[in-house]
């Protein structure tokens, strides 16, 4: 498996309003992207940098226990791939475990996500 690039970031903010106006206006980021998600009543929002799409922010509404995938904090990190199938395959035969290929219901773009519980040597 060749990563090819580092996608995103995404992070669940402790306070939404803040951190928009912090990675807006004080660093700079563009908005590329702003969506509220009736379903979790939390919004998503898209952000880049010199034109290249890096952090995704979601308002906060966090599982209680501070390790699962919706805690407040670093949420994920999401690379780019040529051929998702292939890194599918590829994780796999690492015995990594890997959900479902899915699709993003805003970019229709392909997506899945792993759990890294080990360390190679």
């Amino acid at each position: 498996m060749k990563l090819t690039a580092l996608h995103h970031i995404a992070i669940i903010c402790s306070d939404y309003q803040i951190s928009k106006q912090f990675y807006t206006e004080v660093l700079g980021f563009e908005i590329q992207q702003e969506v509220y998600r009736k379903e979790r009543d939390s919004y998503k929002l898209d952000l880049a940098l010199n034109g290249t799409y890096l952090i995704e922010l979601f308002s906060p509404n966090p599982k209680a226990r501070p390790t699962q995938p919706e805690a407040t904090g670093l949420r994920h990190i999401a690379f780019a791939v040529d051929n998702i199938q292939d890194a599918v395959k590829h994780l796999q035969s690492f015995d990594i475990a890997v959900e479902p290929i899915r699709i993003d219901e805003f970019t229709g773009k392909q997506f899945t996500f792993l759990e890294i519980q080990m360390i190679y040597r």
